[in-house]
């Protein structure tokens, strides 16, 4: 033990700060510290020459490395780097790409953040965002200039869950020269891995399936070494970084992906057929098999979208759930319903928000891992009022 004094009030301060070297612990520790200590001017010199791993939790905690090594794996990757939200990570993915005066091309049906962090922030630094439909009548080449750097796209879309071919769209870009970066958020891992079609970046909300129990807001960047390098520089730089604990409580999350997706998805699957020949449902929006026939699980994701036939009783609808509720976030194990257009797309204009589909009467859908009869009674009760 560390002899540091026999007054009672230097005693009480440096309880536990004698290293448990000798502990082997099965699960991951918390290291919930803000600063790492040295043993001397030469231990500090050494972690500025690359030979230490630790200085300040800002710089660096084993917990956010944990996290991010795990879903580098997960994801095929070189190297990740973890932050303090989803919107962080994509931050750090854009800026390790993009410098003033550059174009990015975009999917014209991507998450709200994504598009207010690429139209309204980065603008101001002179990037500029085009967002294009992916359909067979569109092709990359006629939209790419001098400038254009990066294409952008989600695996599964944010909240009309489209399934685009990734593996064209982005040999498309490759053969164009362009850096790709997608948004993985709603398939995970374990439905594809984006890199293995040659993405350069992959980023996921860790605070949707990765965490999986609504409990922690975490942001995950993997992909091309170099690439992720000058990520978390800026994760660093920007003040992005995530907390020791809240990266701990996500790759707890992250141990049970592969039960809840597997529970999730299927639930998912009987969600939609039932609401497909619901009276008052208009339209469902569900990935077909035929859409996700790249995927490496034959399975749809545990998102469904849908439309009301009567869009003036959408209002009605939130007010009749009872246990389903109304959460402006998604991918938690219990089952809860969003409204895009006055959550996750408030920053489209109106006109934007109809061109993609988003319409009042849209609901989006987050199918938890309950008895699916309980899921369908509940809505079934909500859709008669």
């Amino acid at each position: 033990m560390i002899d540091v004094g026999e007054r009672f009030e230097t005693a009480t301060v440096h309880i536990g700060h004698s290293p448990l070297k000798q502990v082997t612990s099965k699960s991951t520790p918390i290291y919930q510290t803000s600063v790492f200590a040295f043993d001397g001017l030469e231990e500090v010199e050494k972690y500025y020459a690359g030979e230490g791993e630790y200085l300040y939790t800002r710089n660096g905690n084993p917990n956010q490395v944990e996290l991010a090594d795990a879903i580098a794996r997960l994801e095929q990757a070189e190297a990740g780097v973890s932050a303090a939200s989803g919107m962080g990570a994509i931050m750090a993915g854009l800026l390790s790409i993009l410098s003033p005066g550059d174009h990015v091309l975009a999917s014209h049906e991507i998450y709200g953040g994504t598009y207010a962090l690429l139209h309204k922030e980065l603008s101001r630094f002179g990037i500029e965002l085009e967002c294009i439909v992916l359909d067979q009548g569109t092709r990359l080449s006629d939209h790419v200039r001098p400038a254009t750097k990066l294409f952008f796209l989600e695996t599964i879309t944010n909240p009309l869950l489209t399934v685009v071919d990734l593996p064209q769209w982005i040999r498309q870009a490759k053969e164009l020269g362009l850096t790709v970066m997608v948004d993985n958020t709603f398939a995970t891992p374990y439905l594809v891995q984006p890199i293995a079609f040659g993405a350069d970046l992959v980023v996921h909300s860790g605070t949707k399936y990765i965490g999986g129990h609504s409990d922690v807001t975490c942001g995950v960047l993997v992909g091309n070494r170099a690439l992720v390098k000058r990520a978390a520089e800026i994760v660093v730089n920007y003040g992005a970084s995530l907390s020791p604990f809240e990266a701990w409580l996500t790759a707890r999350g992250l141990k049970t992906l592969a039960v809840r997706m597997e529970r999730q998805c299927d639930n998912a699957k009987e969600v939609a057929r039932f609401l497909q020949s619901h009276p008052a449902v208009s339209r469902v929006y569900y990935p077909s098999d035929e859409a996700t026939s790249f995927f490496t699980r034959q399975k749809q994701g545990a998102m469904v979208s849908f439309t009301l036939k009567e869009e003036s009783k959408i209002y009605d609808f939130y007010r009749a759930l009872d246990w389903i509720q109304f959460a402006p976030s998604l991918a938690g194990v219990e089952t809860s319903v969003s409204h895009p257009v006055t959550t996750s797309h408030r920053a489209f204009t109106e006109e934007q928000r109809l061109a993609t589909g988003i319409t009042m009467g849209l609901v989006r859908m987050s199918v938890g891992i309950e008895a699916v009869d309980d899921i369908v009674s509940e809505l079934s009760r909500a859709l008669r009022n």
